[in-house]
């Protein structure tokens, strides 16, 4: 795998990563198998590169160093640990490090840290990917 995910800089996904990534992750999700098998079968080998960096741009945002009331406090270098920590286990472990983990492992993120009380794993998941392709239409406009 080139690089480390945590400390490189991330370049933008493409839009048909974005789109593939996220129909792999939501069709696990929605205990598609058939669908999930599919769409990777059709990813290639960057299968592993994208999802990666699917978590990568949700984990971090996420976990990232913020203040508190204008200052560092103890809780925000402890979130972003906790979730560099993530990433390199998704990176390196092997219990983890497959397709199937990593997707699993962004379901969770999903559920138990996005989404709020009554909200849906699936919509954070569109809202999700949705972000991500607007994010990846802005940094590779199509020219016609």
């Amino acid at each position: 795998m080139p690089g480390n995910t945590v400390t490189t800089t991330l370049a933008p996904m493409e839009l048909d990563d974005v789109a593939d990534a996220f129909a792999y992750i939501r069709a696990l999700q929605a205990d598609d198998i058939n669908t999930a098998c599919a769409v990777i079968d059709g990813m290639g080998p960057e299968v592993l590169m994208m999802l990666l960096d699917v978590a990568a741009r949700i984990v971090i945002p996420i976990t990232s160093v913020d203040d508190h009331d204008g200052g560092l406090c103890a809780h925000s270098f402890l979130a972003a640990v906790l979730g560099r920590l993530l990433l390199e286990l998704l990176c390196d472990g092997e219990c983890l490090a497959g397709a199937p983990g990593i997707a699993q492992t962004i379901i969770r993120f999903a559920d138990n840290i996005l989404a709020e009380e009554h909200s849906d794993v699936a919509d954070v998941l569109r809202q999700l990917e949705a972000t991500g392709i607007k994010q990846a239409m802005a940094a590779h406009p199509t020219t016609a």
